[in-house]
């Protein structure tokens, strides 16, 4: 492909990669690539490479001779998600208290300090993004780009269900939580930073149950807003 067509290609999957995470597409429906390349002003072809893409991620399912759907609000696959991300960050964590210098651990402290531990007026869309980018920086420290790679995947097929934690006003929590355990990394102490990122991260199933089925009511109800 030359390099205007992958210049395409990109734009569209970060656009249909938005979408599905965010499930502008309903859960389990399938995409009409016809109709889809029509609103994208694309041809299908850069839209098949996209949707391939996606599909490869996880973010989308294909099921050959009937083409690509949207990921079903999985309770099963939700929790083996958040398995993954618990022990990745862990071992990520591990290898930040080993590798990160005291410059990196005083830039992610000020990156709390300067987000705040209050949602303010931001929009749920952006905490979650803010929560995001504090624990890939943690896992920056490890030093591996592999890890931060997995890490990344994992942030943005979890997405809507973090994004229901935010609605809920869990982010003074989270936030104090943050801190404990930069504190924790500053002072090497790998028992106490292993702890608070376990309690952090840890979500039983019917949690996630709880979330999911708060998450279908968010995507097949109207939203009703205040006067």
């Amino acid at each position: 492909m030359t390099a205007a067509t992958d210049s395409i290609v990109d734009k569209v999957y970060l656009r249909i990669r938005d979408m599905a995470i965010d499930y502008e597409f309903k859960p389990g429906e399938r995409l009409n690539e016809v109709a889809l390349a029509k609103t994208l002003g694309v041809s299908r072809t850069p839209l098949r490479e996209a949707l391939n893409r996606l599909s490869i991620e996880g973010l989308l399912r294909f099921l050959p001779g009937k083409g690509f759907f949207c990921r079903d609000l999985d309770v099963q696959e939700v929790f083996e998600l958040y398995e993954l991300r618990k022990a990745l960050e862990i071992a990520a964590l591990r290898l930040a208290l080993e590798r990160a210098d005291e410059t990196q651990i005083g830039e992610a402290m000020a990156f709390l300090a300067t987000t705040g531990p209050e949602a303010g007026e931001r929009p749920v869309s952006e905490l979650v993004a803010l929560d995001e980018a504090f624990h890939e920086r943690l896992v920056a420290m490890a030093g591996n780009g592999e890890m931060l790679r997995v890490l990344r995947n994992v942030h943005a097929r979890i997405r809507f269900v973090r994004w229901i934690d935010m609605a809920r006003g869990e982010r003074p929590a989270s936030q104090q939580e943050h801190q404990q355990l930069l504190q924790a990394l500053a002072e090497r102490n790998e028992a106490a930073a292993v702890a608070i990122l376990e309690r952090h991260i840890g979500r039983r199933l019917d949690q996630i149950t709880a979330a999911i089925r708060e998450g279908y009511a968010r995507i097949y109800m109207p939203v009703r807003t205040q006067s």
